[in-house]
């Protein structure tokens, strides 16, 4: 089941994905069900938004492909390497990404999304899955010059706009067969295994909910493949994971 949050006659709902059409729903799913109004709304009369917007955080992984490690020079750490992004960072599909000012190198990290859908608090691996309420796609992106010079993580991934997500939450999605593909202005960058995660997600939950307590909406960014690289103003920059959907972004400067 795909879920979509969308934009439809000046109001923000939420509805599953049919045939071309949306089920609206009654409300956020995560927290109201799926009750549905009974309406269906033509995909395209609605602007697509971000699919969740985190009421508390992002929690991403990094390096969690040998070869992404290995291209940037970096050992594979030998438990997760954890950091966070602001939710003030998230965008929809079609929205821009603001390359800032304060750097001259920003990269895209095309991602799975792990979308949480209960209050999650040391929860072994062995029934993560519970707390799973599905996945979407996402890009990671950075400041790579910041990052370098900085020395921790937080502004080079915070910035506002570096965290697009979408297109729609699939809820029934097997991760084990699936991939991740990174376009720049048509042309493959980045394709990766999800089979190929250093850590899969029932560990990562267990490890990242031993830390933080995970809540409806949280999202978990699982790390990125080989294949990271710089985007100008003016350039797409597509994220795909086959049975979730395209997400697609351009960028441009700052005003």
């Amino acid at each position: 089941m795909k879920i979509a949050r969308f934009s439809h006659n000046d109001a923000i709902r939420y509805g599953i994905l049919d045939d071309g059409e949306l089920v609206v729903l009654a409300g956020d799913p995560m927290f109201a069900g799926f009750e549905t109004t009974g309406e269906r709304v033509p995909l395209g009369d609605v602007a697509l938004l971000a699919p969740v917007i985190p009421r508390s955080k992002i929690v991403c992984v990094g390096r969690n492909y040998r070869a992404h490690a290995a291209e940037l020079g970096n050992d594979v750490p030998t438990t997760p390497l954890i950091f966070l992004k602001p939710n003030t960072s998230v965008i929809g599909p079609g929205d821009a990404i603001v390359r800032p000012p304060q750097s001259q190198d920003t990269q895209w990290e095309g991602e799975l999304a792990v979308v949480i859908g209960r209050i999650a608090k040391n929860v072994p691996a062995a029934n993560a899955m519970e707390y799973v309420f599905g996945y979407t796609v996402a890009n990671d992106v950075t400041a790579r010059d910041l990052q370098n010079s900085d020395g921790q993580w937080a502004r080079a991934k915070g910035f506002d706009t570096f965290c697009p997500l979408g297109p729609a939450i699939e809820t029934e999605f097997d991760v084990a067969s699936g991939e991740v593909i990174t376009r720049l202005n048509g042309e493959e960058r980045q394709r990766g295994a999800f089979a190929d995660m250093v850590f899969d997600i029932p560990f990562l939950i267990e490890y990242i909910s031993a830390a933080f307590t995970l809540l409806p909406g949280d999202v978990i960014l699982t790390g990125t493949p080989e294949g990271v690289g710089p985007f100008r103003a003016g350039d797409t920059v597509e994220v795909e994971v086959p049975g979730i959907g395209i997400l697609r972004n351009v960028a441009r400067d700052a005003a």
